[in-house]
């Protein structure tokens, strides 16, 4: 029932993780992007 459990936990943690990469990407890339043209001042 253990196993179960923490299988059930692994696969909502990925499933969640790979939405919100979808979901997010562009804010991603512009957070990025903002970094990037900081760090070069």
């Amino acid at each position: 029932m253990g196993t179960l459990i923490f299988l059930l936990v692994v696969v909502v943690v990925i499933a969640g993780v790979m939405w919100g990469r979808k979901y997010f990407r562009r804010e991603i890339d512009r957070a990025k992007r903002i970094n990037r043209a900081n760090k070069k001042d």
